[in-house]
């Protein structure tokens, strides 16, 4: 690698909320801590009104600056346009749905360069200097960029926070009999399936089973899931705003999770997983994470009967051999370092390289 040397100011421009969920910020949280172990600034510019999710940017040593939810895409862009002068950033990224060509276009234009992170060839052109999709099988998707775009595509940069990087160090165990069960649906579950998982896990007979339920930090549901969770006392521990997730997945034998950017977390700290589809963006994470074998995947959550979810969990539970041969898989695909790869290739002069 080259000589180490100080890094520019980074603008990242992500949103969360109920319906976006955190996966966009979080995953750029990682990015900007990388970035900030190599000496360079970073700034989120963002629709985010959750404290917890802006006190871990902050936390992360970057700046955070709010947009509001009730901006015109032009008064975005232009708010976008004036951070990057006032931020004097020469590298801006793009993580989230509503950022078209146009747009893309706009940022080149000002005289930055640009990263848009991608998960689903949503556009049918990309005009930016970086692309990246940390998903399996991005390698085989089919993406038109301007020529001299650097595509980063696949697991081997997946982007991960730093805890998880400093925990994965500690091999996952296997134990005969799985007792230990983590839930977790995202930083949002709109749909509460989180709620259907409670339900399902309360079929299970085992009565030495530990169950961690994780509400996110933008879950609209709390509530009703403390409510549920206070009858069960003993059994099922209700979370709300964990500040260190990646202990709780060290913690456990088994998840029970969306098919979101969780899945790269569990599957660096051998954690196996019951998947669940909470969104289309996460169909082809899902079904690619399921046929190599990392996780059990179920599919659309509202068609999985709690039977067959709880089924699936026992089963799991029971067979120590399918567990261990699902955290090796997990292990092999995500080794923590996707972040730091990334800001290897942005750290780059220029970058010519096409996939």
């Amino acid at each position: 690698m080259e000589s180490m040397r100080e890094l520019p100011p980074l603008l990242v421009r992500a949103d969360a909320d109920t319906l976006r969920g955190s996966g966009h910020v979080m995953r750029c949280l990682a990015l900007a801590q990388a970035w900030r172990e190599r000496g360079g600034r970073a700034v989120f510019l963002s629709r985010c009104d959750n404290e917890v999710l802006r006190q871990r940017i902050q936390a992360a040593g970057a700046d955070f600056v709010p947009l509001t939810t009730d901006e015109s895409p032009g008064a975005e862009l232009d708010a976008t346009l004036s951070s990057v002068k006032s931020v004097n950033a020469s590298l801006v990224v793009l993580d989230g749905y509503d950022f078209n060509l146009d747009y893309q276009i706009a940022l080149r234009a000002a005289g930055c360069r640009l990263m848009v992170i991608d998960d689903t060839v949503r556009l049918p052109r990309y005009e930016t200097d970086f692309l990246l999709n940390q998903n399996l099988g991005a390698e085989r998707l089919n993406y038109v960029c301007n020529a001299r775009a650097c595509r980063l595509l696949g697991p081997k940069y997946a982007m991960l926070r730093r805890e998880f990087v400093s925990w994965r160090s500690r091999l996952h165990t296997v134990p005969e009999m799985g007792r230990k069960i983590l839930v977790t649906m995202g930083g949002s579950d709109p749909d509460n399936v989180t709620l259907k998982v409670i339900h399902a896990l309360r079929q299970l007979q085992n009565a030495r089973l530990q169950i961690r339920v994780v509400a996110g930090p933008a879950n609209p549901h709390l509530d009703k899931l403390r409510d549920v969770a206070a009858g069960f006392p003993g059994r099922i521990e209700l979370l709300a705003a964990v500040p260190d997730m990646a202990a709780l997945m060290v913690w456990a034998d088994l998840a029970i999770s969306g098919a979101g950017s969780t899945c790269w977390e569990l599957a660096c700290l051998g954690l196996p997983a019951v998947t669940l589809v909470l969104a289309e963006n996460q169909r082809s994470i899902a079904a690619e994470l399921g046929a190599v074998g990392t996780v059990l995947n179920l599919g659309w959550h509202e068609k999985v009967p709690l039977e067959r979810l709880a089924n699936s969990v026992d089963a799991l539970l029971y067979s120590s051999f399918r567990r261990l041969r699902m955290s090796q898989t997990g292990r092999a695909l995500v080794d923590g370092k996707g972040a730091d790869r990334v800001v290897f290739e942005l750290s780059k002069r220029d970058c010519a390289k096409v996939a």
